[in-house]
């Protein structure tokens, strides 16, 4: 022992050189052999490098996807069979709903979603939370087998436990519950609305995404960011909006955030229901009966709309969205409408937007004029350039925060859902849209960016050139940062 204490004491510069060394190798080596992308391996191994202590502990807590995809994936693919099964189905054909240049579109779906598009859907749209939160209620409370519900953020405040006491009123009637949410989204209320949840003896489950369970840590990779609501497997709710009482005029009154979520009936319920299936069983291990949780017949009311689900994850499905986007920005002919909180794209999708803009598609993007999150709206404003002297139309919205995320192409084929248009939604978290074919939803979402362009200011390259120097170094500096934003 006196021997060892001396051997530290007198080598510990050379022991300490030996595990940097053996420590950061490895970790370096890990971010080389397991990221696709080339700028986030030059940019984990830059910092594991110059920091060959700090930066693996770095790495280790931000950098490694511990869903492994291969677990991930094999869970996925045992528990789709059972949700597959659907009868009599009615065949899906774009061609009296958009031109023949959505067909490469659907074909590119296929690939990318693995699930089939369906005819047949109501979809409805809900403006925030006055509209939202009591149709998800009285729907709860029309429930008859089961209820799933996942989201990402569901606060402790007035309209989180008017859910919870639908959920609880469910319960006692004898309808199966199972509530997820993301471990990191829980902890945007204290106390954590789990613990309600549990105490009136609701199941609920924690997304595991925190890296290390006992911190907070609100930027933590891998999130589940997906919005799900299933009653009885033929009824749902989806898109951008969390539970919170920011969305009820009632509450937040002339503060109020806007938001866009969606009622859904039909067929591509039984899409909605496997992803929550199958991200409950990963997190549970407890695989839900198809028989309890989904049905084969729907009564879905007119119009009918062409839809289906499309995930993305740092799974088997990572870049689906940024595929489908890529895909349907390459088919535009007329226009693209974009609306996003959070619009960091990466510079291939900012190539297939400029591009679009100079074939003469007319592109408008609208972006909040007041962001929640500040140093996003940074590196936003660092990259608006880069899309306006390229003939893109940028409009930064007045009024409150609007969280919607909401795309046209054409006036034909929209894509709604929880993903914002950032390296965040794109590569790290678990997200879920739906794309949808229907001139009807089309024109109803380009309404929405309508109203909101109508009021908003235009934003130009003398505007940003006018900001002073410190801001705009500022910005430069928060942008170069955006992947991990």
């Amino acid at each position: 022992m006196a021997y060892l204490e001396y051997l530290v004491s007198e080598y510990w510069p050379h022991l300490a050189l030996l595990l940097s060394v053996a420590v950061g190798g490895t970790a370096a080596v890990h971010a080389a052999m397991t990221k696709n992308d080339v700028r986030a391996a030059i940019g984990w191994v830059g910092i594991i490098m110059m920091s060959p202590l700090v930066g693996p502990f770095i790495y280790l807590i931000a950098g490694i996807n511990r869903i492994r995809h291969d677990h991930i994936s094999d869970q996925r693919n045992k528990s789709l069979k059972d949700y597959a099964v659907t009868p009599d189905l009615p065949a899906a054909d774009i061609s009296g709903i958009a031109p023949s240049q959505f067909a490469s579109l659907r074909v590119l779906g296929d690939r990318v979603s693995h699930f089939p598009l369906r005819d047949g859907n109501c979809i409805q749209i809900l403006q925030g939370g006055d509209q939202a939160y009591p149709a998800m209620i009285a729907a709860i409370d029309q429930a008859q087998k089961s209820v799933a519900l996942q989201t990402y953020i569901f606060d402790n405040d007035s309209e989180g436990r008017k859910v919870v006491d639908a959920l609880a009123r469910a319960v006692e009637r004898g309808v199966a519950v199972r509530v997820l949410i993301d471990a990191v989204g829980s902890k945007y209320s204290h106390p954590p609305i789990i613990r309600l949840l549990r105490k009136k003896k609701i199941p609920a489950a924690l997304f595991m995404t925190n890296p290390l369970g006992f911190m907070r840590m609100p930027y933590a990779n891998l999130r589940s960011h997906r919005k799900i609501l299933v009653m009885d497997g033929c009824t749902a709710f989806t898109g951008g909006m969390n539970i919170r009482a920011g969305f009820v005029s009632a509450v937040a009154g002339p503060d109020t955030a806007s938001d866009t979520h969606f009622k859904v009936e039909g067929p591509v319920v039984l899409q909605l229901m496997s992803v929550f299936a199958h991200d409950w069983e990963f997190t549970t291990k407890e695989n839900l009966p198809y028989e309890t949780w989904c049905c084969n017949t729907w009564r879905a009311p007119a119009p009918h709309a062409l839809a289906r689900c499309i995930r993305s994850g740092p799974d088997r499905y990572i870049v689906g969205t940024h595929n489908m986007l890529l895909g349907a920005f390459a088919v535009a002919q007329k226009h693209i409408r974009i609306q996003s909180p959070y619009f960091l794209p990466d510079q291939v999708l900012l190539g297939a937007i400029n591009t679009a803009a100079r074939r003469g598609i007319i592109v408008d993007i609208v972006i909040p004029g007041r962001n929640n999150l500040r140093l996003v709206n940074y590196a936003m404003t660092a990259q608006l350039d880069q899309i306006i002297r390229n003939h893109c139309r940028v409009w930064r919205a007045h009024g409150n925060f609007n969280h919607s995320k909401l795309i046209t192409i054409d006036g034909a084929w929209s894509y709604v859902g929880s993903s914002n248009m950032d390296p965040r939604s794109l590569r790290l978290n678990f997200e879920l849209d739906m794309e949808i074919y229907s001139r009807e939803i089309a024109a109803d979402i380009e309404k929405l960016i309508d109203s909101e362009i109508s009021n908003a200011e235009a934003v130009t390259l003398e505007g940003l050139a006018a900001i002073p120097f410190r801001k705009r170094l500022r910005n430069r500096i928060i942008w170069l940062a955006s992947p991990y934003l």
